[in-house]
């Protein structure tokens, strides 16, 4: 299929426009925004003019429709509050390109699409989540974001340009390009990553609940002070996980709020967010029964009572082998040597897919690893070779 770099990398490079931050690269287009609508309108201009049929369903996701049983290829194009230019748009844009240049080719077996959403504005990957069936719509349009707007207000914006849900059994399968955003391939020289797994999430908010007090007349041996309690917290699950955990198992403490917060005042309560990531469910679950237990214990041991709320959390999900087989084929066949399998430690789009449809997905570097910031970006001819594979992958996965 003949597919064209520069026409990929002149949309890919249009698409920025939209929301440009005025820093480097960088964009600023959250889910349903001004700069968000007008994107997927000139997206949906694309597919029309490439022979694709432009089809919006009731959250905004934007299908390029080929034949009726096609394969789907795609991700996401809203950002971060501040978000990089190639995070989603990248696996948009080659969707596209792949699939206009199917139906140039006269190969109507290959479809594109760009899920809404997917950043977490309303919900996380909110809008293949609801396509796939994991989140009803009902559900979802119940949801705010920060500023305390509904789903069911925003996507009201779209309105007049929605349609119908597609059903699933439309397309033969899912394959998304997408940056790593991590340091992996760029450190080991690798230009090209084939997923096997995006990684299970669980994500919970923990309270240290102790005793505001005087910061200058409060002995250190009587203080009951839950920053104090938060921070041997910390150091007690990094050795306490030592055993469970993989090089690619990955934890993080955030959202802290200290109360009173004043510098003259011992710290009352520690309120944070605790998150741990791994492809492997069991492990997940080992993790939760540390965390808890360490929690229970350190609280004690301060004088403190911790408070857990409830664990939330994100399945693992396995790419298909199939489709795995098929983008290694093409990594090996047009980069030998040059790629790796590897798990994703983000969530994606393929995530939700694979639940409904085989999926599969392909990496290529992130510069420095830095991703959702303004300076994330990748070397053109990494993103064009990604395109290639890509295009080789789905024409012998598309039939």
């Amino acid at each position: 299929m003949p597919i064209d770099p520069q026409r990929f990398l002149e949309d890919l490079h249009k698409l920025r426009s939209f929301g440009a931050s005025g820093v480097g690269k960088g964009v600023v287009r959250q889910a349903y925004s001004d700069a968000d609508i007008a994107a997927r309108k000139w997206l949906a201009g694309r597919m029309k003019e490439a022979g694709l049929e432009p089809h919006f369903d009731p959250l905004g996701n934007l299908f390029g429709l080929a034949a009726e049983k096609s394969l789907l290829l795609g991700s996401h194009s809203d950002s971060q509050p501040e978000g990089g230019w190639l995070d989603g748009a990248l696996g948009v844009i080659a969707g596209l390109e792949i699939a206009r240049a199917a139906k140039e080719d006269g190969v109507p077996s290959i479809s594109c699409v760009s899920f809404q959403d997917e950043e977490g504005r309303f919900g996380v990957l909110t809008g293949s989540d609801v396509w796939s069936g994991k989140l009803s719509l009902t559900e979802a349009d119940g949801f705010a974001d920060n500023q305390g707007n509904t789903l069911a207000d925003m996507r009201g914006r779209m309105a007049e340009l929605a349609g119908e849900f597609l059903p699933h059994d439309r397309f033969t399968g899912f394959l998304e390009m997408h940056i790593e955003q991590g340091p992996y391939l760029e450190e080991t020289g690798l230009g090209l990553g084939v997923v096997t797994d995006i990684v299970g999430i669980r994500d919970m908010r923990i309270t240290f609940e102790g005793r505001q007090n005087h910061a200058g007349t409060t002995p250190m041996h009587l203080r009951r002070d839950a920053f104090q309690a938060l921070s041997a917290f910390n150091t007690a699950l990094n050795s306490r996980f030592a055993n469970v955990v993989t090089p690619a198992t990955v934890w993080t403490i955030g959202h802290l709020a200290l109360h009173p917060n004043a510098s003259s005042v011992v710290p009352g309560r520690a309120v944070f967010s605790m998150q741990w990531r791994d492809a492997d469910a069991d492990r997940l679950a080992r993790m939760e029964e540390i965390i808890k237990e360490a929690a229970q214990k350190i609280a004690a041991a301060h004088g403190v009572r911790a408070e857990l709320g409830p664990v939330m959390g994100i399945e693992p999900a396995a790419m298909d082998a199939r489709f795995q087989a098929g983008l290694a084929d093409a990594a090996e066949a047009l980069a030998p040597g040059k790629w790796q399998k590897m798990p994703s430690g983000a969530l994606h789009d393929a995530a939700s897919l694979a639940t409904v449809m085989p999926a599969g997905m392909l990496f290529v570097p992130s510069i420095g690893g830095i991703s959702h910031a303004f300076d994330e970006d990748t070397e053109e001819a990494e993103l064009v070779l990604g395109l290639q594979v890509l295009n080789r992958a789905a024409r012998a996965l598309a039939g």
